[in-house]
């Protein structure tokens, strides 16, 4: 019932133009996907298609699960070599790659994948690599869900549950004695049911919902907000009791709002596009729904518009890459600033499952989480819903998987805490550690295994900042560098815990090389205000001190860097004294940055000149001013291996 209800009415929106009218054509676009397999294939045998039809076979072969000869018919048509963004477009590249999985080829969806890479965002290949690595890693989610089947299910389809009061409504095909059937499925037009569950959430029995004006025509997913007093639903098309078409003969689904106490009213309507799940946000006054639009990524993509108080204040909005893909995106709820939804985007268990993205800011979200295998079943699982309830949580989704009672069935389930895989989440700022906040942008940024196994390397962006998002791990080293930069590299050990945290905001700072050292006396040194020792003194003041913790910080940003450490005096006192006074405060500067943790192997010599090196005329017997004479007191931290450092 998914099936007809959502993908059959956008098949339609992705057809060709024919060169030679065939039976299957009808056929094809009157959903009657096995009867088109046998026409197309008599044509077929005839050398009577054309690439648009031999397309609809792929199709129709996808509708009725023959994968094997989905995956075969796709793939012929791209080993011809046609432009995939005219004929083979994002949406149905999705169903070859779902068709497949299905059949265990990864071999062959891995391979397309990395020649076809212009096909797919960034996000979506972002979005593969983890999910596919979430399933595949047996993380569990350590959550044990107590799920049943309700005993109100049909053996038509059941689905799309929601929250109403004390009572729980949902969409159904079972038949009812007025109704007339909808020949796609061959059930009754869906309507809305209710039925009011116990104490542990099962649903005995279910009556039509009898608050919304009848109608012959579907009335279904509907979505109950109590900030509003209103009952949101998707409904047919229709005036004075009959369906309304567009010009090409198509009838599409509309978003309604009935309030409690009030008049309904149409919020999303258009004669040529079908909008489905509405869910109302009341903390943003968001409308999401799904729906096939202009710059859809694929199929259907799910979106939002900006209300006040039900009215619509905005044009719809795509929830971008992120969430929407080449497959169809369905059934979209909030939950503790979590967005759930459903998607047949090809790498998950089955058809649609379930997944959870977080809201990171207005318009950012993380990578989307297939729930797993407590959820998500080899078949079509959609329609999530959930609920604090008591100490724990109640929710309910829909499922045409194996040992149902009908097409689809409504499931709940009872749950501690909030479902999904666990997954860690790194993300920060890079810049430069000086105050001037300089972000740094290209930096390369690496997760590594404790045993230097890189997990995931990705590269800041214009803004500086990176973003991490993988499968659960307690240890990982966090690694950031650039060309001429600082080597950063922080162990991360995560504490587990009731309340775990799981995502972590860590800022990263990387010197630049060229901002610490100076050219001085035709030698490269590092970067100090110049600092005075006290009169025939070597002791260390907290004045000198300041300048070498500069030199403690160089060392620690650049570990293979060499230096030597100089000081010269001026040519007042005896020679020889002198030598030995610049020689002690040499000493004393290596001995200061070695009790600071400057390593031994970094400091090759630590030498004093005495007077040899005056760098002006104030040698022996010239009279000088103070200022001149201080001009000849220094010492240098000199690099010795500048030249090869960076090699």
């Amino acid at each position: 019932m998914r099936a007809t209800f959502i993908l059959l009415f956008i098949s339609c929106s992705i057809c060709f133009s024919q060169k030679k009218q065939s039976k299957g054509d009808q056929l094809f676009f009157q959903y009657a996907y096995k009867q088109a397999i046998v026409s197309y294939e008599e044509d077929l045998a005839k050398g009577y298609l054309d690439i648009a039809q031999y397309l609809n076979l792929a199709d129709s072969y996808y509708q009725v699960d023959n994968y094997k000869k989905a995956s075969e018919t796709y793939l012929d048509v791209l080993s011809n070599d046609i432009a995939l963004d005219s004929i083979m477009d994002s949406h149905r590249f999705n169903k070859m790659l779902q068709s497949l999985s299905k059949t265990g080829n990864q071999n062959k969806i891995d391979s397309l994948l990395k020649s076809n890479k212009n096909v797919f965002s960034n996000e979506l290949l972002e979005n593969v690599k983890f999910n596919e690595e979430l399933l595949n890693s047996n993380i569990s989610s350590d959550l044990e869900y107590q799920i049943f089947n309700l005993n109100s299910n049909s053996p038509q389809g059941d689905f799309s549950p929601a929250f109403y009061n004390n009572k729980l409504l949902f969409t159904s095909g079972r038949p009812k004695t007025k109704k007339q059937k909808y020949a796609p499925s061959g059930q009754a037009y869906l309507d809305i049911f209710e039925g009011t569950p116990d104490a542990v959430g099962q649903l005995a029995t279910a009556t039509i919902f009898k608050e919304l004006k009848d109608s012959d025509f579907h009335k279904a997913t509907p979505y109950f907000s109590n900030e509003l007093s209103s009952l949101l639903y998707v409904l047919s098309n229709t005036s004075e009791g009959e369906l309304l078409f567009d010009d090409n003969g198509k009838n599409a689904l509309a978003i309604g709002m009935k309030p409690q106490n009030g008049e309904f009213r149409f919020l999303l309507r258009d004669l040529s596009t079908s909008f489905y799940y509405p869910f109302y946000d009341a903390n943003s006054g968001k409308l999401y729904f799904s729906a096939k639009l202009d710059d859809s990524y694929g199929g259907t993509d799910i979106y939002f518009v900006y209300t006040n108080n039900g009215q619509i204040m905005s044009a719809p909005i795509n929830l971008g890459p992120r969430v929407n893909s080449p497959g169809n995106e369905i059934a979209p709820y909030v939950f503790e600033n979590s967005l759930y939804f459903s998607s047949d985007i090809f790498y998950g268990l089955g058809g649609m499952d379930v997944y959870k993205t977080n809201f990171e800011s207005e318009d950012s979200f993380s990578i989307p989480v297939n729930l797993g295998g407590e959820i998500n079943s080899d078949k079509d699982d959609f329609g999530f819903i959930i609920k604090n309830k008591g100490d724990g949580l109640l929710g309910y989704f829909s499922s045409n998987r194996t040992g149902g009672k009908g097409d689809d069935d409504i499931y709940g389930f009872l749950v501690d805490q909030k479902p999904g895989l666990k997954t860690l989440t790194l993300r920060g700022k890079i810049s430069e550690p000086y105050g001037n906040e300089k972000v740094i942008e290209n930096a390369a940024v690496r997760l590594l295994k404790s045993d230097g196994t890189v997990i995931s390397e990705i590269t800041s962006n214009e803004d500086g900042m990176y973003r991490f998002e993988i499968p659960w791990r307690e240890e990982v080293i966090l690694q950031a560098s650039k060309e001429r930069y600082s080597m950063y590299t922080k162990k991360m050990v995560v504490v587990t815990g009731d309340e775990q945290e799981t995502t972590f905001d860590v800022d990263i700072g990387l010197s630049l090389y060229d901002d610490l050292v100076e050219e001085k006396e035709g030698q490269t040194v590092i970067k100090l205000r110049k600092f005075f020792f006290k009169k025939s003194k070597s002791a260390i003041t907290p004045e000198i001190a300041i300048e070498l913790n500069k030199v403690v910080e160089a060392v620690n940003s650049f570990p293979n860097i060499q230096l030597r450490i100089e000081t010269h005096t001026d040519s007042r006192g005896g020679s020889s004294t002198n030598f030995r006074l610049t020689q002690a405060r040499s000493d004393a500067i290596k001995k200061y940055l070695l009790a600071n943790g400057v390593s031994g192997t970094n400091i090759l010599y630590s030498i004093g000149y005495g007077e040899d090196k005056i760098l002006n005329n104030c040698t022996n017997g010239v009279f000088c001013l103070e200022l001149l004479h201080k001009q000849n007191q220094r010492s240098l931290i000199v690099v010795l291996n500048d030249n090869v450092l960076f090699q």
